[in-house]
């Protein structure tokens, strides 16, 4: 009796025999490339310390006040990755910014625009299983320095498993104003991992990618 129904002709053996290896390489190669991490950026005169307002995820609407911070409302959202790819659940991140007349709300500052006295101006978040966060807020403006131009930005202190990233994320349109910024200059090849996508007319996402490396 004929076993023709079972046994594999050589041709086919070693077509599926190489795509096995090929696939097999394939998967090695994506495990072993790290994804570039995001790069680090100085801390700045306006880091919050001891700041004792609130800090929850919407930087536009203080609790009791009924009127909204100035300024263009946008939300920016992504996700905290390992080097790999893989959500950093628990992550934290303290987030700090100007507000919409370029000013901190910080004892350091020596801007004489105004204050926004509904301003948020911090945030305080801590990642879910997903590593999403997300904050609402108000577009900062650029502002003048002894050192220059600062482009608008938004302050990242974010802090893995085992990597803490001080960081600033840009905005993508802003291109006159990002190529004028002393500290924006300095990224290099690395600026496209400290430039937000904008994914709608007010939303930008920003995936931060830690050193971290998840087992």
């Amino acid at each position: 009796m004929s076993n023709s129904k079972f046994t594999m002709s050589r041709r086919k053996f070693f077509s599926v025999a190489a795509g096995a290896t090929v696939l097999a390489a394939t998967r090695g190669l994506a495990k072993t490339q790290a994804l570039a991490p995001t790069a680090e950026s100085p801390m700045g005169p306006f880091f919050p310390t001891g700041y004792q307002g609130e800090d929850d995820y919407d930087l536009t609407m203080l609790k009791g006040h009924t009127t909204r911070a100035q300024g263009e409302v946008i939300e920016v959202k992504g996700r905290v990755l390992d080097r790999d790819g893989n959500p950093m659940q628990g992550a934290r991140l303290k987030i700090w910014q100007a507000n919409a007349a370029g000013r901190y709300a910080h004892e350091n500052e020596q801007n004489t625009a105004p204050l926004d006295p509904h301003f948020q101006g911090v945030a305080n978040l801590v990642t879910g299983n997903t590593g999403e966060w997300r904050i609402k807020t108000i577009k900062p403006r650029f502002y003048d320095t002894p050192l220059g131009l600062r482009t608008p930005h938004i302050h990242f202190d974010v802090e893995g498993s085992s990597h803490r990233l001080v960081a600033q994320m840009y905005f993508p349109e802003e291109i006159e104003a990002n190529a004028k910024d002393v500290l924006y200059r300095e990224l290099g090849q690395n600026e496209p991992t400290s430039v937000a996508r904008r994914i709608a007319l007010a939303t930008y996402r920003w995936d931060i990618i830690l050193m971290d490396a998840v087992a």
